[in-house]
């Protein structure tokens, strides 16, 4: 059919929508993104249920609903490749182990693991995502325009305009201010581009993992207000240790965002370290410093995540009586949380302030 017939628009905007659902999503990776030999496997993608279990999703359709198979279980479905699809195998349940299937995360374990990345656009954020990350990207793109400018009177959009607009200075003073930046950072002034262009990716990461947190701190939320309803009814009053285990899941919690969002401030703090004292050994602490809590931060995010969407499509009007509600946190909320504490937990002790 011809790309440009009317038809095919529709269709080409739902496929744009996937694509750009699983590159800006916490929990979703597009096998296409790796070299695969069984045909058709290409199309299919790793998903985080809401228990932290990595499934192969092979279909995801409004009327038929999500298609989904645990990985060892693929084999019967191509049993004319069955070489090539215990070869992908060996890739694939070696990225199920990975804790989230952000952007971010998903670059360092790949790179750990020596597989070789086939669609690097499915690697990066979307275009959607990166202009909605904008102002949260202002944090740390005006104390680079103040540092070279003098001033925020300047009109930026994204990490691209910045790179734009410092690859040709418009002010000799900006000229000046960039040479001793390259100075102060041990690079030459052809580099700052460079330089900017890490810079950038640096911080959209971190920019990327704040917008999913301000998403998902406010859900969590409005679940320990429903859960504390349960909490509140005679029957769970009457059983000890149902009350329990609810009050150990809204403590869990509770301490898990309250630690998490600790950590972005400390990034913060960092950064705003590194503009005071800008010099190559600053830049490269914050960078090593916001790496190395991707993993984690991608982790606890990705589960969080996925336990709130289940719960906001199960009950989407809030509701549901007590027993409802009850065996909905037991099946679905408590299993794979203890991982998620274990993961913050772990990441908050090991965190450099």
């Amino acid at each position: 059919m011809d790309g440009g017939h009317p038809a095919s628009e529709p269709d080409a905007a739902r496929r744009k929508s996937w694509e750009d659902e699983a590159r800006d999503a916490l929990h979703i990776m597009p096998l296409a993104a790796i070299p695969l030999e069984t045909p058709g496997l290409q199309q299919a993608r790793l998903i985080k249920n809401v228990r932290l279990q990595t499934v192969i999703e092979m279909f995801n359709d409004v009327s038929a609903g999500s298609g989904q198979i645990a990985p060892r279980d693929i084999v019967v479905y191509f049993e004319s490749y069955k070489e090539q699809i215990e070869r992908d195998l060996v890739k694939i349940e070696k990225i199920a182990q990975a804790a989230s299937f952000d952007v971010y995360t998903l670059r360092l374990e790949l790179r750990r693991l020596n597989i070789n990345i086939s669609d690097h656009a499915a690697l990066t954020l979307s275009d959607r995502k990166k202009s909605e990350l904008t102002k949260y990207m202002t944090v740390f793109t005006r104390p680079l325009i103040e540092h070279v400018y003098g001033s925020e009177d300047v009109n930026i959009q994204s990490v691209d305009d910045i790179i734009r607009m410092f690859a040709n200075p418009n002010r000799e003073e900006a000229l000046q201010n960039l040479r001793m930046m390259a100075d102060r950072l041990d690079i030459g002034l052809m580099d700052i581009p460079n330089f900017l262009e890490e810079y950038g990716d640096i911080f959209l990461s971190l920019a990327y993992f704040k917008k999913c947190l301000d998403d998902i701190v406010p859900e969590v939320q409005k679940f320990l207000a429903w859960m504390a309803e349960v909490r509140s009814s005679n029957e769970i009053k009457r059983d000890f240790r149902q009350a329990r285990m609810l009050d150990d899941i809204s403590r869990d919690l509770t301490d898990i965002t309250t630690s998490i969002t600790g950590r972005f401030e400390s990034f913060d703090n960092r950064s705003k370290d590194f503009w005071r004292d800008i010099n190559a050994q600053t830049f490269r602490s914050i960078r090593e410093l916001i790496t190395a809590h991707h993993v984690t931060i991608g982790g606890v995010l990705c589960g969080l995540a996925v336990k709130m969407d289940l719960w906001k499509a199960r009950f989407a009007r809030g509701g549901g009586g007590p027993n409802r509600r009850l065996e909905f946190i037991k099946s679905e909320i408590l299993p794979g949380l203890s991982h998620i504490k274990s993961l913050e937990q772990t990441a908050a002790r090991g965190q450099v302030v």
